[in-house]
């Protein structure tokens, strides 16, 4: 399946849960999708390295790395 034939499917059941609600809750989810959209416009001034030492952890890294390996399930 290409990505934009799982779109519209996504949509198509949107769609289908939306027709069951009243005009008042979709006046209302169309108030909060178009506030969601313009809160999504405000750029960010954060980059990657403002994370930098955001992690801190008494660990070493090794034991970091054999606890992540350890929890993988395949």
């Amino acid at each position: 399946m290409k990505t934009t034939d799982f779109k519209f499917n996504l949509l198509d059941i949107y769609s289908g849960l939306l027709n069951n609600l009243s005009p008042d809750s979709k006046l209302e989810l169309i108030s909060k999708l178009s506030d969601s959209l313009k809160a999504s416009r405000k750029p960010t001034k954060k980059s990657l390295s403002d994370l930098y030492g955001a992690f801190i952890s008494n660990k070493s890294a090794d034991e970091i790395i054999a606890e992540l390996k350890n929890a993988r399930n395949f």
